[in-house]
């Protein structure tokens, strides 16, 4: 059985026993975390959400909280002696899905 999430703008397959990594959510590490937004329940029985799988949630386990590798950008105008260079390192939150409830 999977599903499709969506969290933090964007929408995610999941699976029982998947970790996942999405958008930082306010939870200390160990804690449960709940998606009530379900946008499509897959496996025997088929749920489609118009927008949403009414009553369906997917229940998680926060294992971390962490920052990803550094991206860095440049701007750099030529002939006019002009630059800008610019790091950062976007938060996440590591959740290891636990159950689907459709």
């Amino acid at each position: 059985m999977y599903a499709i999430i969506k969290t933090g703008g964007k929408q995610l397959k999941v699976e029982v026993g998947q970790p996942i990594y999405i958008e930082k959510l306010n939870v200390d590490a160990g804690e449960q975390v709940t998606f009530e937004e379900v946008v499509f329940v897959g496996g025997e029985d088929t749920k489609i959400g118009a927008p949403l799988v009414e009553g369906a949630t997917v229940v998680g386990t926060v294992e971390k909280q962490g920052r990803e590798k550094k991206v860095t950008t440049y701007r750099y105008m030529r002939r006019k002696d002009s630059h800008r260079k610019q790091g950062h390192r976007q938060p996440y939150t590591k959740v290891m899905i636990e159950a689907i409830n459709a």
